[in-house]
């Protein structure tokens, strides 16, 4: 069952995101300190220290490293992940401009797209200005992502459903990930914990933004298209996640992370993979709603190791998801 909404109900949605574009937005250079004394960048500081949110930060490998250690390991991860981040919304950014060149006028998706671009483009300066800060040498992504990443913002004007399925691989595992974080309270740097709550506050927008978007398009699927998107959903999905998530193999070096630990923490202990498994369930969610889940899609998302239970609700927390199973 393909789920839809009215036409109108769709372009009163993209309007209510709009306006909130409109009256609630950062800039990020207006709404972060940065020379704040509080907001300075201490390599040594242990609350540099990776949280237990983080599947690292958990492993009893890193636990057991001398704090000096666990603090620029630390450092250089949250550099790095946010240097892939900062590079993913480059990619949206060009996306989003390819998605709404070739709107016709009175599009409804013209105005939101352009002002989630809009709000990406704070999001770079906010994410650069942090790896620069933290001195580390981090290069993001790994060599393939940087390698295709100037043709990837293509399939926004040809494969705009495939595109913004690619959206979502991005941005949920990354906010499922931050708002754990912040909800855990744990003691973490005040620069790092305001950049987070700045990108969850207006990720939640852009998440829905796709959400709808690809909603309002299911029903327009062709057979054919509908067969292939719902098999490369799930393929996006860990791709991108791992891209996010999983360092590079010049990152896992530079790290000192030994061969085994890289293979548990992604994702072969049963708490990263329970915890992979917990990043996508408003995706499969949204895949039950767009008739992208088939029988063979099923197998896929197993295949991936990122089947599951759908969430009841938009960000439902993980543990609420547990409880229900």
């Amino acid at each position: 069952m393909t789920a839809t909404t009215s036409p109108t109900t769709y372009e009163q949605t993209l309007r209510t995101l709009s306006e909130a574009s409109v009256h609630q937005h950062f800039d990020a250079f207006l709404d972060i300190d940065w020379d704040h004394p509080d907001f300075a960048v201490d390599p040594r500081d242990p609350r540099w220290v990776l949280p237990e949110g983080d599947v690292l930060g958990a492993h009893p490998w890193y636990r057991s490293l001398p704090l000096e250690r666990q603090v620029e390991i630390g450092l250089y991860r949250q550099a790095n992940v946010t240097k892939v981040g900062l590079q993913f919304e480059q990619i949206l950014i060009s996306g989003l401009m390819n998605f709404s060149f070739g709107l016709p006028n009175g599009s409804p998706e013209f105005r939101y797209a352009t002002h989630e671009a809009t709000e990406e483009c704070h999001h770079t300066q906010m994410f650069q200005e942090f790896v620069n800060r933290s001195g580390q040498p981090v290069s993001g992504g790994s060599l393939l992502f940087r390698t295709l990443a100037p043709f990837l913002p293509l399939a926004a004007r040809w494969v705009p459903f495939g595109f913004f399925v690619g959206v979502l691989a991005g941005e949920e595992p990354i906010d499922h990930v931050q708002k754990a974080v912040l909800r855990a309270g744990e003691d973490m740097h005040p620069l790092l914990r305001r950049i987070m709550q700045i990108h969850v506050a207006e990720e939640a927008r852009h998440i829905g933004f796709a959400h709808q978007y690809l909603q309002h398009q299911a029903p327009k699927l062709s057979r054919t298209q509908r067969t292939v998107l719902a098999l490369a959903t799930p393929v996006i999905m860990r791709w991108l996640c791992d891209e996010i998530l999983r360092p590079s193999r010049r990152a896992r070096r530079d790290l000192g992370i030994p061969r085994s630990v890289a293979r548990e923490v992604w994702w072969s202990r049963a708490e990263s993979r329970r915890f992979l498994r917990d990043l996508f369930g408003d995706v499969r969610m949204l895949a039950e709603e767009c008739g992208l889940m088939t029988p063979t899609a099923r197998r896929v998302w197993r295949l991936m190791g990122i089947d599951g239970r759908p969430s009841r609700f938009r960000s439902e927390p993980a543990s609420a998801s547990a409880s229900a199973a």
